[in-house]
């Protein structure tokens, strides 16, 4: 059953309590299968986060940047997605990797140090991960405005944070998107931490109003309700992909954990603050309203506790597994085709290298 809310500016579709309730202009209307679907990619992804979490801590990652807290915003817009579309993550989107098919030990290669990437972008509409904050956003404006001159019929997610909103990278792309019309959504994980400084030291007013002084439209929706932000982004990418133009989303959600495993959040957030955002766990929202609706039962629960176990195992057995890179991988993908210069510093190179060996 729905009840009505107050619109105060938050699309929400899911209460806190996983009580489904109604929005005037946004919403979803899915099969069982899709319901379930979505709880259980956001409670794999909280599975591969807290796995490698583990193995960063084991020594076996050089580095991991969690995403806990994020699951309902990535899964929602990742699902989304139709297959001819493209994302450009930062560095945190491992829910929108899971959705394009993007296997996790690749993930995992990229901060283990035994690749620069893992994956290919053409094969899963999924570009590589950017540390360099925002900048990913004009590269994804780019993509887009390539698209439109191609005249295809898809679209273009470009990821960032409330942190990378206070770039000028993100501002030049929302302003370039405007003007040319690129069919592009901007999709803001407002988690309100950009590493140690808070939302308010980014921006005085909610970051989805930036929208309309480039003259898109900007809405702000319930970040750790799945059901709502696919919603939301659905209609962005429908709304870019007939030519209505870019739009911003901000996702106003939680980082439960810290910026990356190298970061210490007691140090600068009050536990009282996460305190309360734990309440509004995403998947403990979904978990609720599924029992309430009578779409799931323990033994589903059941079913996705032991895939993820399973897939904890197939990780870290992967992560072991991954192979030393070659010195030649060095000199591959630098450059669309091979040519003299290039050649000439690789065989170099490999002299250079034999001199070591015994």
């Amino acid at each position: 059953m729905r009840h009505q809310v107050d619109d105060d500016g938050l699309v929400q579709l899911l209460t806190p309590d996983g009580v489904r309730v109604e929005h005037p202009e946004y919403d979803v209307d899915l099969s069982q299968s899709q319901y379930r679907g979505l709880y259980r990619d956001m409670a794999l992804v909280r599975r591969i986060d807290r796995e490698a979490f583990a193995l960063q801590r084991l020594g076996e990652l050089g580095m991991w940047i969690p995403c806990l807290g994020q699951e309902a915003a990535q899964i929602g817009s990742g699902r989304a997605l139709e297959p001819g579309d493209h994302a450009f993550p930062s560095y945190r989107e491992h829910g929108v990797a899971w959705c394009r098919g993007v296997e996790p030990v690749s993930l995992m290669g990229l901060v283990r140090g035994t690749t620069h990437g893992g994956w290919n972008p053409e094969e899963t509409g999924f570009h590589l991960y950017t540390i360099v904050i925002g900048s990913q956003t004009l590269h994804a404006v780019g993509y887009a405005m390539g698209v439109r001159m191609d005249g295809a019929g898809s679209a273009v997610v470009a990821y960032f944070g409330d942190g990378a909103a206070s770039q000028g990278d993100v501002n030049e792309a929302l302003n370039f998107a405007a003007v040319f019309d690129a069919p592009v959504v901007f999709f803001c994980q407002n988690n309100q931490w950009a590493i140690s400084q808070p939302a308010e030291r980014q921006t005085r007013v909610p970051l989805y109003q930036r929208a309309h002084g480039f003259g898109i439209p900007g809405v702000r929706v319930d970040g750790n309700d799945v059901l709502a932000c696919l919603a939301v982004t659905r209609a962005a990418l429908a709304r870019a992909r007939s030519g209505g133009g870019p739009m911003l989303i901000e996702a106003f959600t939680y980082r439960m954990g810290p910026h990356t495993t190298s970061d210490d959040p007691g140090r600068y957030r009050p536990s009282e603050e996460l305190e309360v955002w734990q309440k509004r766990d995403p998947i403990q929202r979904m978990r609720s309203f599924l029992l309430r609706e009578g779409l799931a039962d323990d033994a589903f629960f059941a079913e996705v506790d032991e895939e993820g176990d399973r897939l904890a195992l197939e990780l870290r057995q992967g992560v072991v597994a991954l192979p030393d890179p070659s010195v030649d991988d060095l000199f591959r993908h630098v450059y669309a085709d091979k040519h003299a210069p290039l050649e000439q510093e690789q065989a170099w190179y490999a002299g250079y290298l034999d001199q070591f060996e015994s």
